[in-house]
């Protein structure tokens, strides 16, 4: 049975989600992506709380494929150590995750 999950980023502008978010697609990483934002962050970082404007960057895609598309949010992210997760969907359409595992499929 496939495993499929949602992954997620977030980037300190529109234009990097919309690179992260199409070049996964183009290579089917991802069957899908979507890049969501402004929003408003608080973290901590380098020994202190923080606050700024991210847009977030959700894929779909398999856990066959997660590997490689976590390398590819790391290695184009303009930041050094990127927040990359991913979430296991327990339920969806079949039809739906039907489509997802085609769209990244390896040709």
């Amino acid at each position: 049975m496939t495993v499929h999950l949602v992954v997620t980023t977030a980037t300190p502008d529109r234009k990097s989600g919309e690179q992260l978010a199409g070049s996964a697609v183009a290579a089917r990483l991802a069957g899908t992506a979507q890049v969501v934002g402004p929003v408003t962050s608080f973290f901590w970082h380098l020994g202190e709380s923080g606050q700024g404007e991210e847009f977030n960057v959700t894929f779909k895609t398999t856990d066959a494929r997660y590997a490689e598309l976590e390398a590819h949010i790391i290695e184009n992210h303009p930041w050094d150590k990127p927040e990359v997760t991913a979430v296991e969907l327990v339920r969806g359409s079949a039809d739906y995750l039907a489509w997802a595992e085609e769209s990244t499929r390896r040709d």
